[in-house]
């Protein structure tokens, strides 16, 4: 998947005057892109669309209106695009209380260590599910990776191979997390999985 360049990057007048009808298509991708596993974990799989709607939001939020400021947005925003054989995912832990948050963060210190599809049904030789874990983002790890409480948003990628994407294909496909304090799975809806496979296939 092509990664974005500032030419991508509509200035903040010319964002005003898109904003409503790409805000309205990105809520839409993303109905498709997200899934909820477990009451407090919800993945949204991103793709060029999502992190171009990132950017520009966040673009506009700040005021920014330089091309040194929108390249430091695009360096960080850009490894989250995924090249064909991967996904990535921003993984959100959603708590809206003080409570919560006392309690969760610290309790899920690692989760973004935890996560894994597991593609197939099982059942010995070729029908054995396959799973394949998934890797925080580098340099976004660097940051959010604490030892004693964990970060409320994470940035995840997984790498299949050929074979991988073809059993991933035929489904089903299951969105694991394997945490001692918080194990839950989802199974991926047609829509869902077919978004993803578009990213797979680049």
């Amino acid at each position: 998947m092509t990664k974005l360049a500032l030419e991508d990057i509509s200035d903040l007048r010319a964002y005003e005057r898109e904003r409503e009808r790409f805000r309205a298509d990105v809520i839409e991708l993303k109905k498709r892109r997200r899934v909820g596993v477990g009451p407090l974990v919800t993945f949204v799989f991103e793709n060029r669309q999502t992190i171009r709607f990132q950017i520009q939001e966040m673009a506009r939020a700040e005021r920014m209106s330089t091309d040194a400021a929108i390249r430091d947005e695009l360096e960080t925003y850009n490894p989250l695009i995924p090249e064909a054989g991967e996904l990535s995912a921003t993984l959100f832990i959603e708590l809206i209380s003080e409570p919560q948050l006392r309690h969760w963060l610290p309790a899920l210190v690692g989760i973004e260590r935890a996560v894994e599809l597991v593609i197939g049904e099982g059942g010995g030789g070729d029908r054995e599910a396959i799973v394949v874990r998934a890797q925080p983002e580098a340099a976004h790890a660097a940051q959010l990776t604490r030892d004693e409480v964990t970060a409320s948003v994470h940035y995840l990628h997984w790498t299949l191979t050929t074979d991988e994407i073809e059993r991933f294909a035929r489904g089903p496909v299951v969105l694991a997390i394997s945490h001692p304090a918080y194990a839950h799975r989802a199974t991926l809806s047609a829509a869902t999985r077919q978004e993803m496979l578009e990213d797979l296939r680049g």
